[in-house]
């Protein structure tokens, strides 16, 4: 198989692009980032980033792993969060509708598109009501998805990941507070601990993506991307800490941040039916993360 895996200098996009090649398939990569590696495209940012990469070459998968996955930054600078993970959706669209319309196309949008759900566990038919520009900005990218797929019968999946976590991530939750640990003092979080996310490690991610490559019929659905089981952040913390040997003071400072959802579990039920099984348990997976941490951050 042909895979072009735009996004492939970041976290997901980067464990895809190990994935397939472990597998022994043909991975292109493609980012904004200069680089001579092989079977690499530098996305410049012009009108019309894309169509180069489409009218040389064509392939028979394109995961887009690229964007910009920071709620806080969205708030800040809503038109560069629509630039980056709206628009540049659209173009990504218009070339392979015009250079290579066979191309399954997976979108990788976000749990952010539910806001607080009203029910747990949330389901894929759940009404979409984002807390964030980020949020509203993967839902447009979502409703452009199913313009193509309806219009001009692009193959089409969208996968809305949670909480992802592991080797590589050097943001959000795990990575702010091994940050915060080399300080003196108490630890202060956001929040009251009692919120919750359904974690998923990159190496489960990477397998529940390809599930979706290989068996989705590519006809717009949406899968959700986790584990189906909800974790409470002080119980996170607690798994952090214990798993980096240090036992420091955790004050919740009982503040919400603007965009931050509270409780997240999924419904994976359509994913475990396209054949994803959980291998990494979240204990396990933070132990992992936490031993690259020591040697690599």
């Amino acid at each position: 198989m042909k895979v072009l895996v735009i996004g492939s200098k970041g976290f997901i996009g980067k464990a895809l692009v190990i994935y397939y090649q472990k597998r022994g398939d043909h991975v292109y990569g493609a980012d904004v980032f200069g680089s001579d590696e092989k079977n690499y495209f530098c996305i410049k940012d012009v009108s019309d980033p894309f169509s180069e990469v489409f009218k040389n070459n064509t392939f028979d998968a394109c995961i887009n792993a690229s964007g910009l996955a920071d709620v806080s930054l969205s708030v800040k600078q809503p038109l560069l969060d629509f630039k980056l993970n709206t628009y540049n959706v659209l173009l990504l669209l218009e070339s392979i509708r015009n250079f290579n319309p066979e191309c399954k196309f997976l979108q990788i949008s976000s749990a952010a598109v539910y806001g607080n759900p009203q029910v747990l566990p949330v389901n894929e038919k759940a009404q979409t009501l984002p807390l964030s520009p980020y949020g509203y900005n993967k839902l447009q990218s979502e409703f452009l998805c199913k313009e193509y797929v309806n219009l001009y019968g692009l193959k089409i999946a969208i996968a809305r990941i949670f909480s992802a976590y592991g080797t590589g991530l050097r943001k959000q939750l795990f990575w702010d507070l091994y940050q915060k640990s080399k300080q003196k003092g108490p630890i202060e979080l956001f929040g009251t601990g009692e919120e919750s996310r359904d974690f998923i490690h990159i190496e489960d991610l990477v397998h529940a993506l390809d599930k979706i490559i290989m068996n989705s019929s590519f006809t717009g659905s949406v899968y959700n991307i986790a584990n189906g089981k909800e974790i409470k952040i002080k119980e996170a913390v607690s798994f952090f800490f214990e798993a980096m040997e240090i036992r420091p003071e955790i004050i919740f400072n009982g503040l919400t941040r603007e965009g931050d959802p509270k409780n997240w579990k999924a419904d994976i039920s359509r994913l475990k039916k396209k054949g994803y099984r959980q291998t990494i348990e979240f204990p396990d997976g933070i132990k992992m993360f936490c031993e690259w941490l020591k040697k690599n951050a």
